[in-house]
């Protein structure tokens, strides 16, 4: 597969503009399907660590990304 989709929002909560805990859909790519990931919103997950991810998926060398902490997401794998 060669093709990624991400869809996703800014906000996690709309009522105080939260940028914490946001959903996302990811789709493609080559990653494992049929799973939905979930992190603890009180330990927020870098989004750039996706990003970086996403860029390695597609052949880009880079370890990371804005404000990326490191190279992946916990439970994002490959097919």
């Amino acid at each position: 597969d060669n093709t990624m989709v991400l869809y996703g929002s800014n906000l996690g909560n709309a009522s105080s503009h939260s940028w914490k805990n946001l959903p996302l859909l990811l789709a493609g790519g080559g990653f494992r399907h049929g799973q939905h990931l979930a992190h603890d919103p009180e330990n927020n997950t870098e989004f750039a660590n996706l990003f970086v991810q996403m860029a390695q998926t597609m052949g880009v060398e880079t370890e990371t990304f804005g404000s990326s902490s490191r190279t992946g997401i916990d439970g994002l794998e490959l097919a």
